[in-house]
């Protein structure tokens, strides 16, 4: 569902947005078909499945608006396939973004990584959901990405996960950036807004003070802002107040 609402926010914000996936042939993949496509996202590239149901994610909400997740498998996007068609797509787009997972089921990973070595700019959104995930995996994805894009918890559990004694946001993003060979991360803080790194220096932004009615999507929608912002070639400096404020919204 991340990558969805990356893509529709997207295309919200006038970059032309494909969806790879793969859904099954019930109602709940009719209706969210009709859904994507309303939000004139493309969706030449979704597969349907005849036997696997459409992918469920159950969202719970704290008394402070910040959810959790229950996903339900197996699902149709857990078999999403290569083919020659979704290759050719991803060879000849700008950015493509992937997140950890989708690798939970060997038939989608191996996807991904076939679309991984054809593509231009990879952007990986870590968006860790226990349990669908080792420390392996992550280092293995974020060492094939040109963009890593993640939590300050995310950050902290991955850097402590790899026995690294760092402990500020800056310090820990550059033992990221020097241990996966990864040039450009930025890493959000929720209230407190984001940092980015980008040509060996630090841009931050304090965020936006709002009433938060829930935060399901929020991150997703700081990204999609964040990587209009790249495909228009902005500077930095401007990049961070804007995804941070569609974020906030």
């Amino acid at each position: 569902s991340a990558p969805m609402n990356v893509a529709m926010r997207l295309q919200s914000l006038g970059i032309d947005a494909t969806i790879i996936s793969r859904i099954g042939n019930d109602i709940l993949g009719k209706d969210l078909l009709q859904i994507i496509n309303e939000k004139q996202v493309n969706t030449s590239f979704i597969q349907v499945d005849n036997l696997l149901p459409t992918g469920e994610v159950q969202v719970h909400l704290d008394t402070a608006g910040t959810a959790s997740y229950t996903i339900v498998q197996p699902s149709a996007w857990d078999a999403i396939e290569w083919n020659e068609n979704i290759h050719n797509a991803v060879a000849a787009t700008d950015v493509f973004v992937f997140g950890s997972l989708v690798c939970r089921n060997d038939v989608s990973k191996k996807t991904l990584l076939q679309l991984l070595e054809v593509a231009k700019f990879k952007v990986f959104d870590v968006n860790l959901r226990s349990p669908f995930y080792n420390i392996e995996l992550l280092v293995e994805l974020m060492q094939k990405a040109d963009l890593i894009k993640l939590n300050d918890e995310e950050l902290n559990f991955i850097v402590t996960a790899l026995n690294a004694s760092v402990k500020t946001i800056e310090d820990q993003i550059l033992f990221i950036s020097n241990y996966t060979n990864t040039s450009t991360i930025c890493v959000t803080k929720g209230k407190d807004g984001a940092v980015l790194y980008s040509n060996n220096k630090f841009y931050t932004h304090p965020g936006f003070k709002v009433v938060v009615a829930d935060t399901v999507g929020a991150g997703d929608s700081f990204l999609a802002a964040l990587i209009m912002q790249l495909l228009l070639h902005k500077e930095p400096v401007t990049i961070l107040p804007f995804a941070c404020a569609t974020g906030s919204l």
